[in-house]
């Protein structure tokens, strides 16, 4: 299977997850909810068990959220996490058929994903929070981090779409590849804010824009900021 295709799962791939384990018995889901790209499946499940492995425990923000898969399944790797927002400009209008798809088959996640139609600038966030976003294009991505340093909440994303006109590169592209040096800016920044940051990659395979950023506010902000 070609995991980086745009083509939806359905039921004739439910014989590719024959395993018992998380991964197969939710790729079987969405498998039969047959609404959801193959791609944003596994982008999603790579980016919520690379999360779960750093952060646990805080109120789920998912920004440009889309079908809000990665927030599923984040409540399903961590029970402890109370709820999750799932915030888009437009949602799509399979994403309520998905989540009820994964509510029957994991009764324990009814009631605890809200979805609100609106720009990510009207979110409510606290310290206590986790903004997380795969893929939210060009300077989106830092709207999500500007919304996470000013209120000292955790942040976990996925950038993409680079917008070299927009984002800073810190004049970096003569030593690096461009849209890094945009991600090289923004840990740079986040740790100014004083973040803590983590670092890493997705499978290649799954999306060439695999290069994950992972933070949390360590209390303490420098320069005076």
């Amino acid at each position: 299977m070609k995991r980086s295709s745009r083509n939806r799962l359905n039921r004739r791939h439910l014989e590719l997850f024959p395993q018992q384990n998380l991964f197969s018995r939710l790729a079987r889901t969405v498998c039969e909810a047959e609404c959801l790209p193959r791609k944003e499946f596994f982008e999603s499940w790579e980016v919520a068990r690379r999360i779960h492995r750093r952060i646990k425990g805080r109120n789920i923000v998912e920004l440009a959220c889309g079908h809000a898969l990665l927030s599923h399944i984040l409540l399903l790797l961590d029970s402890s996490i109370p709820a999750a927002t799932a915030i888009d400009r437009t949602i799509p209008p399979s994403a309520a058929r998905l989540s009820s798809v994964l509510t029957v088959k994991w009764p324990a996640l009814a009631g605890r994903v809200s979805f609100q139609e609106t720009n990510m600038d009207k979110a409510t966030v606290s310290s206590e929070d986790l903004l997380v976003s795969v893929h939210a294009c060009g300077a989106l991505t830092d709207q999500v981090i500007d919304l996470a340093v000013d209120n000292n909440a955790a942040l976990a994303l996925l950038p993409c779409c680079h917008d070299l006109k927009q984002s800073a590169t810190g004049q970096l592209e003569g030593w690096m590849e461009p849209t890094l040096a945009v991600d090289v800016m923004r840990v740079a920044r986040l740790q100014t804010a004083g973040y803590n940051v983590w670092t890493g990659i997705i499978p290649a395979d799954i999306t060439p824009k695999n290069r994950l950023l992972i933070a949390t506010w360590n209390g303490q902000k420098k320069n005076g900021q």
